[in-house]
């Protein structure tokens, strides 16, 4: 099994030493400027970048970090510099194109070697492992919310049939709710479907208003509350 392989975007020799006794355990690559990296990644294919933000030639890391995101979208990045103000540091950890740690010169090299370790463990691959994971989980909770919302209003509609059959009076909707612990607007939909699917007549609760296929409650105020009803 290959070490894990770290590409440094570092053009001063001093801190790169640092690196490599930091970093001895790893694999190391090294590119003095952004534009360099880019080129080197396709032959080095690193497992984590650590990117200074002042580099030789002018370059600007930051400036360079969207490239990286793009190129390699799952390798995690250390942005590591002394000439970032603090609103610098946060936009380079926020958005699409973000870098997943900003550490400052100069470098606590203990710091260091825990943030690499943890980037190794925790992001990149991992990360996008459990990201799809959590949003299956979320998509089968959601799944399931749905179904038991389906389930819960077919079997409250099923009582609501048995409750009206055969009644001569227009049902209270308030007491419906309150007896099935829901919405008023709830309880009209369940008879609206109810009706439409030819369970119910029309004439027991609502009158068909064939135009807009939805139904009204005579005598409603706007706000769908019965004369001298109290909403739910």
């Amino acid at each position: 099994m290959r070490r894990r392989r770290i590409l440094i975007v570092e053009d001063d020799d001093l801190h790169y030493e640092l690196y490599e006794e930091a970093l001895k355990d790893y694999e190391l690559a090294r590119a003095a400027t952004a534009s360099e990296a880019l080129a080197l990644i396709p032959k080095v294919q690193p497992d984590v970048i650590i990117l200074d933000h002042v580099l030789a030639k002018g370059e600007m890391g930051l400036d360079y970090l969207p490239e990286f995101k793009d190129l390699v979208p799952h390798v995690p990045i250390i942005v590591v510099s002394g000439a970032l103000e603090v609103h610098q540091q946060m936009e380079a950890l926020q958005g699409p194109r973000r870098a997943h740690y900003c550490l400052t010169k100069p470098l606590d090299l203990h710091e260091l070697q825990k943030v690499v370790e943890t980037a190794l463990s925790e992001c990149g691959e991992t990360e996008i492992i459990r990201q799809f994971t959590a949003l299956e989980r979320s998509k089968r909770a959601d799944i399931e919310d749905l179904l038991s919302r389906s389930t819960d209003r077919l079997a409250r509609q099923t009582e609501i049939r048995k409750l009206l059959q055969g009644a001569t009076e227009r049902p209270n909707i308030s007491a419906l709710a309150r007896r099935f612990k829901v919405a008023r607007r709830t309880i009209i939909r369940d008879l609206n479907e109810l009706i439409r699917r030819g369970e119910l007549p029309p004439e027991v609760y609502t009158k068909w208003t064939g135009a807009s296929g939805r139904f009204e409650e005579e005598g409603a105020d706007a706000t769908g509350n019965e004369a001298g009803e109290e909403g739910a």
